[in-house]
């Protein structure tokens, strides 16, 4: 039987060991810390288990094929939930445009708060991001990685594609040549901080995102997102896979060109193949330096300021809450060309219970609360101070809307530096790279490093949020299972 250690229990890690173990390989999942989960984590608050992370699952359809492989389903192992409205958008001059999982409900919500013409333009705009995102997703999503090569061979059939996908458009060009409603450009405009870019740089076809999460639906888990986790890992031990925990990884070995297994604090362990559920830069700087290649580091996707607080309960509350500030454009500069913590942040708020069905603390509840921030600079530098006054920032504002009680109170924080340690190779990246160029998906590091050596993480192929991390692990093991069979 060939053996496989997969470095990282992440949801990429989780998902390349479902894969490989369903054909037959036997794996074992090493992980430094204490649990699995990676950047969906969770911590104990007041004798609540509380996600750190991702709040919204979207995409199911990519879990579901992970526990079927398994013998089970996304419906035997977890609950999905459809708050309702889904988000709440609060903008500067004062209009509140609820979101629903039905898109008649939201283009309805729409005419009601915005009108007729904004509703129009609404529904326009979600027909062009199904073509974008129904053109785009089987090369670019759940294909292997793409390449220049691949994409000149096609010919003039490549160029049909990129105006389906709009490649070559800017993403804030094309809301506005689509879009006159404010309102309804930022809300369209956010979806780039879905993969941590910039709007104004962005390609078009992110544009597909406002239909994966308005189309396709947003759901919460029942019980947190942490339970779609431990459903990972029962359906990865059905299949045979073994979990080391609190083991990091110092050293992907090999003889010659060969990889043969791993160091460890513990010792030494072979396999026939490593896949690394890491940072790009963690492989290649850390774990395997003497492999040529390295991704460049020079345009990080943000990070994020994220708190949880204890607050009471609201009777005007929603599952999920954006509010922008009085320019929103001024974010993306703060972010991108200042390189500094946005003056005024959009303030993104999750009520935890609410959003995920569970009993929390009476008359009180718990509120994850983010903004974004600018990854760690190269050289690893964290001013704390911005850090400081950011999260003072984002906790005044939402108390200001009252979105947070008056005697609300911070219970956990973590600032970009906590994630840049956390993930070593990160600079407190959410998502790899960036992806602020139409290129941006061909410089993506391909899943495949080398024989023997592939990486399954959202700082690779086809990107990062949860549904690609787990894709990102479902490519890995294929093109491993590939290597294996190969004569």
């Amino acid at each position: 039987m060939k053996q496989a250690i997969v470095v990282g229990a992440g949801i990429g890690g989780l998902s390349a060991a479902i894969v490989l173990a369903s054909e037959g390989v036997h794996v074992t999942v090493i992980e430094a810390g204490p649990n699995a989960g990676g950047k969906a984590a969770t911590v104990e608050l007041d004798g609540l288990t509380l996600d750190t992370g991702p709040s919204v699952l979207t995409m199911p359809d990519v879990f579901d094929e992970l526990f079927r492989l398994s013998g089970s389903s996304l419906a035997a192992e977890v609950t999905l939930t459809r708050p309702d409205p889904a988000f709440r958008y609060l903008f500067p001059d004062g209009v509140v445009l609820d979101v629903f999982h039905e898109l008649r409900r939201t283009e309805e919500s729409v005419a009601r708060t915005l009108g007729s013409t904004a509703a129009s333009e609404f529904a326009a705009f979600m027909d062009y991001s199904k073509v974008i995102w129904d053109t785009a997703s089987p090369a670019f999503v759940y294909g292997p990685s793409p390449t220049i090569g691949q994409l000149v061979m096609q010919g003039p059939r490549a160029i049909a594609q990129l105006a389906k996908i709009d490649g070559l458009s800017k993403m804030w060009s094309a809301i506005r040549k689509r879009v006159k409603s404010q309102q309804l450009q930022w809300l369209f405009a956010r979806y780039a901080t879905y993969n941590g870019s910039d709007t104004r740089s962005a390609p078009a076809t992110l544009n597909c995102i406002a239909h994966v999460e308005l189309g396709l639906g947003g759901f919460g888990v029942k019980g947190g997102i942490h339970e779609l986790i431990r459903a990972l890992v029962r359906a990865g031990e059905r299949l045979g896979v073994g979990y080391r925990f609190d083991e990091p990884v110092r050293e992907v070995m090999f003889d010659g060109k060969r990889v043969t297994g791993v160091r460890t604090d513990a010792g030494t362990l072979g396999a026939d193949l490593v896949v690394a559920n890491t940072e790009a830069q963690h492989l290649y700087r850390e774990l395997a330096p003497s492999l040529r290649g390295a991704p460049k580091d020079d345009a990080p996707s943000t990070s994020g300021y994220n708190a949880i607080v204890r607050t009471q309960k609201l009777a005007t509350r929603a599952a999920h809450t954006v509010l922008f500030p009085d320019n929103y454009l001024d974010e993306f500069r703060d972010l991108f060309d200042n390189k500094r913590p946005p003056r005024e942040p959009t303030v993104y708020l999750c009520d935890l219970g609410l959003c995920h069905e569970f009993d929390t603390w009476g008359d009180e509840a718990p509120m994850f609360l983010m903004a974004n921030a600018p990854a760690l600079a190269p050289n690893g530098e964290s001013p704390r101070d911005e850090w400081r006054v950011l999260g003072e920032e984002v906790l005044e504002r939402a108390r200001v809307r009252g979105l947070l009680s008056p005697a609300s109170r911070v219970l956990w924080s973590r600032t970009p530096a906590d994630l840049a340690a956390r993930f070593p190779g990160s600079r407190g990246s959410l998502y790899g790279a960036a992806s602020n160029s139409s290129m941006a998906a061909f410089k993506r590091p391909a899943n495949r490093i080398q024989p023997g050596l592939y990486l399954a993480s959202g700082s690779a192929h086809p990107g990062g949020g949860m549904p690609l991390a787990a894709l990102s692990g479902r490519a890995a093991a294929r093109e491993a299972l590939d290597d294996l069979g190969a004569p």
